[in-house]
């Protein structure tokens, strides 16, 4: 039976019953959802599931115009792309195509993020927060997401308006990893540029692959050795942090991004190890040998 549209997000399986808020089933009607804000049943050929569809569509606290905030997030690197609105039928609608859509307030419709530029956001999971009044689309964009050519719409940091630095579109609401990330990136762009004194370690590194092996391997030895050694959390959990520090600076000698590693990861979660390794073409070592 081909996938329905509530099969593609497993996390909105919910009791078509638990769904429905108290006010719904005492049969007080809840705000923003009359009939004629009712979108088309979601077809899916599969009557329960469409059921179920209209259940998460009914549980979401709509305000008095039927809408709720939307947000998209990118599923590998967790940033924030962009918010909006949307009201049961672009909701209904992003579950069926899995395109982020929104409502348009100021066009009083529909939009799909990406029809006119071709950026869309491949939405693979929906969640709503604990109130039902807000929603996440958790998705991987096929380029910028905001309309200035930026990867995201926040790149305004309000410490640097404070500090009456310039904005600048490629500042991004990092998390502590992919800081890192930038800071790699940027020691790798002093490279050629006229320096006092001692480089960094981090361009040391960029500049000299055999030390950069050399620390990767040793981190990795070492943070094998907490486990061997039985120590404590916090030395395992220093170890992991130089050993991640190191191989991110390799990611950057080699041109490749840690979203690229993360989205390769988020790609095996359907798959047993097994199967993972003889998709690579390559003999698989049986652990045991």
């Amino acid at each position: 039976m081909a996938a329905t549209p509530l099969a593609r997000f497993s996390s909105l399986r919910i009791s078509q019953y638990d769904a429905i808020p108290s006010k719904r089933r005492s049969g007080i009607p809840i705000s923003g959802c009359s009939s004629q804000l009712r979108p088309p049943r979601v077809v899916s050929g599969d009557l329960r599931l469409d059921s179920k569809v209209d259940a998460v569509l009914d549980s979401v606290k709509w305000d008095d115009k039927g809408l709720a905030v939307a947000i998209a997030q990118n599923v590998d690197t967790g940033a924030i792309l962009m918010q909006g609105f949307t009201n049961r039928e672009a909701l209904a609608t992003t579950i069926s195509s899995r395109k982020a859509t929104f409502y348009s307030r100021s066009r009083s419709s529909l939009w799909t993020k990406g029809e006119t530029s071709m950026n869309f956001i491949n939405v693979h999971d929906i969640f709503l927060d604990c109130d039902r009044d807000s929603i996440i689309y958790l998705g991987k964009p096929d380029g910028p997401t905001c309309h200035t050519g930026s990867e995201t719409c926040y790149y305004s940091s309000v410490n640097d308006l404070l500090g009456d630095i310039q904005t600048n579109k490629d500042r991004l609401a990092s998390t502590t990893l992919y800081s890192l990330e930038t800071t790699i990136s940027q020691r790798k762009d002093e490279i050629d540029t006229a320096q006092d004194g001692k480089p960094s370690w981090t361009k040391r590194l960029l500049v000299d692959k055999e030390l950069l092996s050399s620390k990767v391997r040793e981190e990795a030895g070492e943070l094998v050795q907490t486990l061997l050694e039985n120590e404590d959390k916090s030395r395992t959990t220093s170890e992991m942090a130089d050993l991640l520090y190191h191989a991110m600076v390799l990611l950057k000698v080699k041109d490749v991004k840690i979203e690229e590693v993360l989205e390769v990861l988020r790609k095996r979660f359907s798959q047993s190890g097994i199967e993972e390794k003889s998709s690579r073409g390559r003999p698989y070592a049986n652990p045991s040998s």
